[in-house]
């Protein structure tokens, strides 16, 4: 295969690298996922991929956490290597090459493009005075420091608030200035190199309104790669970082440049928007002096936030990544954090809406779904499933649906709107379920048995659909739900094969433990007064006064049928059921109502009722109620269930 063909059919993913003062975090763990799903969805569409990921060591910031930890700056990042590669295996993360600045290659690598630099007269020598954060190792601009702080120090960072230093030293400096209009060419060639188009925006007037010569060397700071031919430099820590993302397939090593030629430019480069202007600006420019491709996109993601505020190491509010994997396990976080954050905006994390999504999707839409397949065809002695030929129109009605879920799916994953793919996906498993629970097969198969064969073969189709294309977010669970319909997970252009198939798969079904496990919520003081408010509250005697309302009331209200396909008790409570409302194409919902008294899980389980389905959510005992049911009261306070009179289909509306 030719250099050419090869890097046609290559995708190169890479992660910034994270400075190693402290383990990794819950952002980390993100930035490192996303490139993870984003290699293995290319690994489906057949592609060769390297996923790149390490950890920055230079620096002042390092020197410093060094010195108060009582260690060498060497010993002190060697201390965090195992936490981070520990983790990142843990979570599945499948990366070809874990670098390190510390590693003899890129430091030689890093020193050669600086020499190359000088020689080509990009890079000279002169003086610098103004701010410099240590916190973000960056200096800032004049425009950037009109309003000192009142203490007298330094003025804020743009970039994460802090004081900044006052900074006067013999330094070199890269000649950025002299690539700005071939930045702004470059933008507006390339108006898909950043997502999302906004940040794009922001480069693009960062560039406009002028910009200067960037200082790439500090003598005050010693740990760092040393200037070449002249020791009393050290490399600015951006410029020997960024970097990584070529020293690691080869740049600057002797025999590696059919290897650097054959994975460069890199597809798809990861980092958060507080580093935007370091690879947008920066990097871009180091790249044009170097003769060298630019990235094809930078992907540029939001904050995970924790009660409104960005999560940093140094804000002291950081998710440990190991917690949440030893209580949840890996693939429902990988689920989760692909799922609810978005990619285009900061996102709010909490553990109550982690638990609620594992318990919702996962355990109830997705894994309730296989096994109420695989059982059932277990009870009545169908496990093997053979080719199906002649559809019905409902069969045929979610066949079309399911190929409509893959070319939408796919799109999505092409932008990086992963967030959106995995929406457009559960959308589909909801209606897979509404499918299953409308035909009824348990109904079907003592008097109509290819009927009820139709049903499980459909319904097979579409799992099989769902676990490969949710596979580069949780590969093994999918794996394992492969294997549940008898099926073995390859890498065969696998996306492509899917899209032309025409439901003509044979199935070996075979029962497999609970694919997700529902989290048990945690009691605490918080949500034992939440529930004793809540049944004080439905203790109270009834307030004679009837308020009138006007017919657009009425109408904001949104009264849909739905059936009950789980009841369950709530642990702590004498009063509440915790319920899976099925709505049809509306999906699944989590309904809680304190009706323990008046019914047993079996008068509730199978019925239609009537619910509030637009209600806001609220919390209960630590669980997210997604609506209310509606029941009738006599004068004896004995309650009867509201509902229609013949069955509809689940999710009609009440008019």
């Amino acid at each position: 295969m030719s250099n050419t063909s090869m890097s046609e059919n290559k995708f190169y993913v890479t992660t910034p690298i994270y400075y190693v003062t402290a383990k990794p975090h819950l952002g980390s763990l993100y930035s490192t996922l996303l490139a993870d799903v984003a290699a293995r969805w290319n690994k489906l569409r057949g592609k060769r991929v390297f996923f790149l990921t390490g950890t920055d060591e230079h620096g002042q910031k390092v020197a410093q956490a060094a010195e108060q930890a009582g260690k060498t700056p060497k010993e002190f990042v060697d201390s965090f290597i195992d936490a981070y590669q520990t983790a990142w295996h843990k979570y599945e993360l499948d990366y070809d090459y874990f670098i390190r600045t510390t590693d003899p290659e890129h430091v030689k690598a890093v020193q050669q493009w600086l020499t190359q630099l000088i020689a080509k007269g990009d890079i000279y020598k002169s003086h610098y005075t103004g701010w410099y954060c240590t916190s973000c190792e960056t200096f800032v601009s004049d425009k950037e420091s009109e309003t000192p702080l009142s203490n007298g120090q330094g003025p804020a960072c743009p970039s994460c608030g802090r004081v900044t230093h006052a900074v006067s030293e013999e330094t070199y400096f890269f000649k950025l200035s002299s690539y700005q209009d071939a930045l702004l060419k470059f933008y507006a060639q390339h108006p898909d190199f950043i997502t999302p188009k906004e940040r794009l925006n922001e480069v693009i007037s960062f560039v406009q309104s002028g910009l200067k010569d960037l200082s790439i060397s500090r003598t005050t700071v010693t740990w760092g790669i040393p200037f070449p031919n002249d020791a009393a430099h050290v490399a600015y820590v951006w410029a020997d970082a960024l970097n990584n993302y070529i020293t690691a397939i080869g740049y600057g090593q002797p025999g590696k440049e059919e290897l650097f030629n054959s994975w460069w430019p890199a597809d798809l480069q990861i980092l958060g928007k507080d580093i935007v202007r370091f690879h947008a600006v920066y990097w871009p420019a180091f790249l044009m002096a170097s003769g060298l491709s630019l990235p094809k996109k930078l992907l540029v993601h939001g904050w995970i936030k924790m009660d409104k505020q960005k999560m940093s190491k140094s804000l002291g509010n950081v998710v440990d990544p190991i917690d949440l994997y030893n209580k949840y396990g890996a693939e429902p976080v990988r689920y989760y954090l692909m799922r609810k954050m978005s990619i285009t905006h900061d996102s709010d994390f909490t553990i109550q809406d982690l638990e609620q999504t594992i318990t919702s999707d996962l355990a109830n839409d997705l894994g309730n779904l296989l096994n109420r397949m695989v059982s059932l065809a277990d009870k009545h002695g169908v496990m093997e499933v053979p080719q199906h030929k002649i559809w019905s129109e409902t069969a045929l009605a979610l066949r079309d649906e399911c190929f409509n879920t893959i070319q939408e799916y796919e799109q999505f994953m092409q932008d990086c709107l992963y967030h959106m793919a995995l929406a457009r996906l559960w959308k589909f498993v909801n209606s897979v379920n509404a499918y299953f629970h409308a035909a009824q097969p348990w109904k079907m198969v003592g008097n109509d048995r290819d009927a009820f064969m139709e049903v499980i073969s459909a319904t097979c189709h579409s799992l099989r659909a769902v676990a490969i294309l949710a596979w580069p977010v949780m590969p093994h669970k999918m794996e394992e739900m492969l294997g549940s319909l008898g099926h073995t997970f390859t890498m065969q252009d696998i996306i492509e094969n899917l899209e032309l198939e025409i439901w003509n798969e044979h199935f070996m079904l075979k029962k497999i433990p609970t694919l997700f496990e529902k989290p048990e919520p945690e009691i605490t003081s918080v949500t034992q007064e939440v529930l004793a408010a809540l049944e004080a509250a439905a203790e109270a005697p009834a307030t004679p006064a009837v308020p009138d309302v006007v017919i657009d009331d009425v109408m904001k209200m949104h009264l849909l049928v739905g059936t009950i396909e789980q009841c369950e008790e709530v642990p702590k409570s004498d009063k509440l059921y915790k319920m899976q409302v099925n709505f049809g194409a509306s999906g699944m919902r989590q309904i809680l109502s304190g009706i323990r008294k008046h019914f047993t899980p079996d008068e509730l389980i199978g019925k239609q009722a009537v619910f509030v389905f637009n209600l806001k959510p609220r919390m209960m005992l630590g669980l997210e109620s997604q609506g209310m049911m509606l029941l009738a009261e006599d004068a004896e306070g004995k309650l009867t269930m509201t509902t229609v009179a013949r069955a509809v289909p689940n999710g009609t509306r009440l008019r």
